[in-house]
């Protein structure tokens, strides 16, 4: 397999939480190659940052209503966005293993939006902002707590290993962040911080609202279920298969031919001892069969 057939593979079976994480990087990386080339030719460049980040004021909004998703995909240095695709990576992964990609994608740019919107409104809210002139909102953090704060919510107990502090509950990690982000207000950054604690709001409102059987981001994950078929033209050929194997699949007496017809109760004890494992050895010591069922058991779920 050539290079470019190695790259196209890893495409195809890189996951979504992979596929976000590059998105970030490549934009990260572009932008400030741009920025770069800028500066050495004395080129304005300023132009680009401030059509995409997301402002402080509903009157320069209403002018740009993309940068409500546009601010997530710009960070401020290497710092900020590794720290988010840290997070994001591993909270994505175990997000996963029990929810489709598409809920992730719903989990993680409604809370992009939200996280926006508590930034503008703590911003024209509160008195301690009065005056402080223009104030613009970039990174993906509300996105990332949203999907932290929504997994650890739907299994708070689950032990995750820590390098230093060894094996910590997922909710005493994401409560944490979550307090950081409360006593930091004060300190700088206060409308990140909002921000972050905005998207957290929706992670653990998503999830508790799920668990009593209503999903209110249905309609956004169906816009977004919309926006994927523009880009894939396989949709069109799949969809007329469905019915000729529609009739095969009911008459078929041999269950267990295919991975995806593990029983129930068998798939998810597997995917508990793989999830125990990476709780107890991280995620590295997976083999690569157990990296692709957790992946597939995401996709199904």
């Amino acid at each position: 397999m050539g290079l470019s057939g190695n790259l196209k593979y890893k495409l195809q079976t890189a996951s979504i939480v992979e596929k976000l994480i590059a998105i970030n990087v490549l934009i990260f990386i572009l932008y400030f190659l741009f920025q770069t080339i800028a500066f050495l030719f004395k080129l304005p460049a300023n132009f680009i940052l401030e059509w995409l980040v997301f402002p402080m004021d509903p009157g320069e909004y209403i002018f740009k209503p993309w940068s409500i998703i546009t601010y997530s995909f710009l960070h401020s240095g290497i710092w900020h966005i590794l720290s988010n695709m840290l997070i994001l990576y591993y909270s994505g992964m175990y997000f996963l293993a029990y929810f489709p990609s598409k809920k992730l994608l719903t989990y993680y740019f409604l809370g992009v939006i939200v996280g926006a919107l508590v930034y503008m409104l703590s911003y024209n809210l509160f008195p301690a902002f009065q005056g402080t002139g223009k104030s613009y909102l970039i990174g993906a953090s509300a996105g990332v707590m949203a999907v932290l704060v929504g997994i650890a919510t739907h299994i708070p107990n689950m032990r995750i290993r820590l390098l230093v502090l060894g094996n910590v509950k997922f909710w005493y990690i994401a409560a944490f962040l979550v307090v950081l982000d409360i006593i930091q207000i004060p300190f700088g950054n206060a409308g990140g911080h909002f921000a972050h604690l905005g998207g957290a709001l929706f992670g653990y409102f998503y999830t508790k609202q799920l668990a009593k059987g209503n999903d209110i981001g249905s309609g956004f994950e169906k816009m977004i279920t919309w926006f994927l078929s523009l880009f894939n033209s396989s949709d069109k050929p799949k969809a007329r298969m469905k019915t000729v194997y529609k009739k095969a699949k009911k008459s078929s007496v041999n269950p267990g031919k295919k991975k995806n017809n593990i029983p129930k109760t068998e798939k998810q004890q597997k995917i508990d001892a793989i999830l125990d494992k990476i709780s107890k050895s991280g995620y590295e010591s997976l083999t690569k069969q157990e990296k692709d069922f957790l992946f597939h058991a995401g996709k199904d779920n």
